[in-house]
């Protein structure tokens, strides 16, 4: 969350430009505004305390040309170690029991077919 309170310029698919602060955004690029100026194509810009723009309804989001990108992208977190699995733990591909039945000999307790 690198450009929170960053004012920004959003344009809509339906040629609105909406200008303001980011409060917020969600992994569904849902955006949160604040101080909002909305200029609907053809109509006066209309001022706003706050404005939420439904993430699918987004053209572009264009960004103010004093931010700093290149030091911006760089992932600066500490990457998480993947859990090493446990001895003799292999992936369920095919072959060995079903997981249907109760417990019998290898082989058993798989699908019927149809019933004879």
């Amino acid at each position: 969350m690198k450009l929170i309170h960053e004012s920004v310029t959003i344009e809509l698919k339906n040629g609105t430009l909406v200008q303001g602060g980011i409060i917020g955004v969600d992994v569904a690029m849902n955006m949160h505004l604040r101080s909002v100026k909305m200029s609907l194509k053809n109509k006066d810009p209309i001022n706003l305390d706050s404005l939420s723009i439904r993430g699918n309804n987004i053209r572009y989001i264009i960004l103010p040309d004093s931010l700093p990108l290149d030091t911006m992208l760089i992932d600066d977190e500490p990457r998480k170690k993947a859990a090493r699995a446990r001895a003799g733990a292999r992936g369920r591909g095919r072959g060995g029991p079903r997981g249907r039945g109760r417990g019998g000999p290898r082989g058993r307790g798989g699908p019927r077919g149809r019933g004879r």
